[in-house]
């Protein structure tokens, strides 16, 4: 499909002369993008037929407190829970919170915390000065919930030919 789109593009961009056969070609390309576009809609229909069986037939993941978080994601509310800013950087424009203790937390785990309703934000200060974050009643309830841990995540086997990991420290 992308090749018939930048084909139509180009040939629409008007680099060519303007004739019956650039009508012709114009109409080709269409035909063929049409064309395209149904196999791949007929393959997407074929994919979700497929996959709907599997989807079911997959056991329900537990959830804690209503909300299903991994490991770091619980780490960050839990740095949330001390107190935290969301700030907007001037010039990059990138956001990200950080915490009483200097965490930082990405805005990407920030934003799935805020979809879930367990974190929210104060938005009558700027961006630029840093917005409060608070935890909601449900993040309160999350983080102090003697219910199962949050799912570890899976640590990656060690490459072939490299160093072992570095022992912990004792204190």
């Amino acid at each position: 499909m992308t090749f018939y789109r930048v084909l139509l593009q180009r040939l629409a961009s008007g680099e060519l002369p303007v004739d019956r056969d650039l009508f012709k070609r114009i109409d080709r390309t269409v035909a063929q993008l049409k064309d395209a576009t149904a196999t791949r809609d007929a393959c997407q229909d074929h994919a979700v037929a497929v996959l709907e069986p599997l989807e079911a037939a997959a056991p329900a993941r537990a959830t804690a407190g209503g909300v299903d978080l991994i490991a770091h994601e619980f780490a960050a509310l839990l740095a949330i829970s001390q107190g935290a800013k969301l700030h907007q950087h001037l010039q990059t424009g990138r956001m990200s919170v950080v915490t009483a203790s200097g965490v930082r937390v990405a805005h990407p785990v920030f934003q799935r915390l805020e979809e879930a309703r367990l974190v929210v934000r104060d938005t009558s200060h700027p961006l630029h000065a840093g917005q409060p974050v608070s935890l909601t009643d449900s993040g309160r309830t999350t983080v102090t919930a003697t219910g199962r841990p949050p799912a570890a995540t899976a640590t990656p086997a060690p490459r072939a030919g490299s160093w072992p990991a570095a022992s912990t420290r004792s204190r």
